[in-house]
């Protein structure tokens, strides 16, 4: 990866060249310290392994999704019928989406912001983007013209990078809308865990609307597992897209070993694991707001948000311009612009702070922030 002192491709590329620095609050992925009782998940590797070789894929896979599933609330999910695909990540069933829906659809209504590779997956398949600001998604009904412009209506919530989080009651009106325009409704759901306003059953309401639904599903945000992760791709049984084909195209399972781990994983979180990850980020997002408190042209524009992730207004300086500037502190945040897909000077000034990491790296990080924003 070409390291560059301006700005690199795609978000994912910024990603990159934090990777190696103790600094690194660039990624969105988990990277703090496992607590003592998923230690001992770890710890039981071998005995999850002797237990993966000897049961079926099939009940492995079964018990991984309930766990998960119902950690967050979503009792709803379809079990049955092959409807939950398990992925190597979020992005690989994200690409077999995008290939899906690219055989019934060319346009896609897509969140604006959002994280620049769902955008850059959809183009990738030949699929025109139209922006759906966040404001019409939370607000009123939307544009009938819009949908019947559009194949699919994507959305992601808890957003990334605002956090902001889809109600049941806006959810429940988006898919009556795609159910009445013929327009397959999909969300992005990787940041779910986080935010308890999020975890009412998605899955009821989908299936009470009888609109065509697609819902990707993440678990590498939640739990420090070094990129051992799953992505569940999770439709409609009337969605009409070759996803079943399109996934045989690309992989024929995922490792029943990592089935097992994020079932564990979320039966640690289901006894206290998750509540204990809340109470983590909340500190280390109050150590970010009260550490940068008084800097002139300063702000937090998402005060609501309890997403891993914290987007920070620098007020006239750029986003790449402090971004290079923490480099020299070997520090890593990562510039917003390239979320505003469509736009990218509504994201000049901003920069996306990671709070997955440990309470030392944050406060360190935070100081730097300060004298960076301060000189």
């Amino acid at each position: 990866m070409q390291d560059t002192q301006t700005s690199p491709g795609n978000l994912t590329q910024f990603e990159y060249l934090a990777l190696n620095s103790p600094l690194n609050l660039s990624d969105g992925h988990a990277r703090q310290a496992l607590t003592p009782s998923q230690t001992s998940i770890i710890d039981a590797l071998p005995d999850l392994w002797a237990d993966a070789v000897k049961r079926p894929v099939e009940e492995i896979e079964h018990d991984s999704h309930r766990a998960y599933f119902e950690l967050l609330g979503q009792h709803s999910y379809p079990a049955a019928d092959g409807r939950v695909l398990s992925c190597y990540s979020s992005s690989v069933a994200m690409e077999i989406f995008a290939r899906s829906l690219a055989t019934t659809t060319d346009a896609i209504g897509l969140v604006h912001p959002t994280f620049d590779n769902i955008p850059d997956i959809l183009r990738g398949v030949g699929l025109r983007l139209v922006p759906v600001e966040e404001e019409q998604l939370h607000g009123g009904d939307l544009d009938p013209a819009l949908l019947r412009s559009v194949g699919c209506l994507f959305v992601t919530t808890p957003n990334n990078p605002t956090g902001r989080v889809l109600s049941e009651e806006r959810l429940r009106r988006l898919a009556a809308q795609c159910a009445d325009h013929g327009v397959v409704l999909t969300l992005d759901t990787s940041f779910r865990g986080f935010d308890t306003r999020a975890h009412y059953d998605h899955y009821a309401v989908l299936e009470a609307s009888g609109c065509r639904w697609v819902v990707i599903e993440d678990t590498g945000k939640l739990w420090p597992t070094l990129e051992l992760k799953i992505g569940w791709l999770v439709s409609a049984a009337n969605v009409g897209l070759p996803l079943a084909k399109v996934y045989s195209d690309i992989l024929l399972g995922v490792s029943p070993l990592v089935l097992s781990m994020v079932r564990r994983f979320a039966e640690e979180a289901a006894g206290g694991g998750l509540a204990e990850l809340h109470r983590f980020i909340a500190g280390n997002r109050a150590t970010l707001r009260e550490g940068l408190a008084g800097v002139p042209d300063v702000r937090f524009p998402d005060p609501d948000s309890r997403a891993s992730v914290e987007r920070l207004d620098v007020g006239p300086r750029t986003g790449l311009e402090v971004w290079s500037a923490l480099r020299e502190h070997n520090v890593f945040a990562l510039p917003c612009h390239q979320f505003h897909w469509a736009r990218p000077e509504e994201g000049a000034h901003s920069l996306r702070i990671a709070l997955s990491r440990s309470a030392a790296s944050v406060a360190t990080a935070t100081a730097a922030l300060r004298t960076v924003l301060t000189r």
